[in-house]
């Protein structure tokens, strides 16, 4: 059974750093785009970034480009979201999945707050 597990959240200063992690179980990640996204509260869930299973292409939405990192270690099934200069707006739940389709079940994802 696939499982998703987001970690590396918490608090930050408006200005700081942080980095998740995506533990990916149950399939074999080099087969797969995967993304991140995030749900801010209020709002709905929207793609953040995706890097390619072929390439290493990444792709990143416009509110955080130049800003944030993804990378992936197939060998370790882990897909990572580097963050950096955050900003109020990037509070929100990340999680992450497979992209464009997603495949799995959602994980429970992990709490980003950006506040001084």
């Amino acid at each position: 059974q696939s499982r998703l597990v987001e970690s590396g959240g918490g608090l930050a200063q408006p200005g700081g750093s942080l980095r998740l992690s995506c533990v990916v179980s149950g399939i074999t990640l080099r087969y797969y785009v995967i993304g991140w996204f995030r749900q801010a509260p209020g709002k709905e869930r929207e793609g953040v970034s995706c890097i390619s299973n072929s390439d290493g292409s990444t792709f990143y939405s416009d509110s955080v480009k130049g800003r944030f990192t993804i990378s992936r270690d197939d060998a370790k099934n882990t897909v990572y979201l580097q963050m950096n200069s955050l900003k109020p707006e990037d509070t929100a739940v990340y999680y992450c999945n497979t992209s464009p389709n997603i495949y799995l079940s959602w994980g429970p994802g992990t709490q980003v707050t950006v506040s001084s």
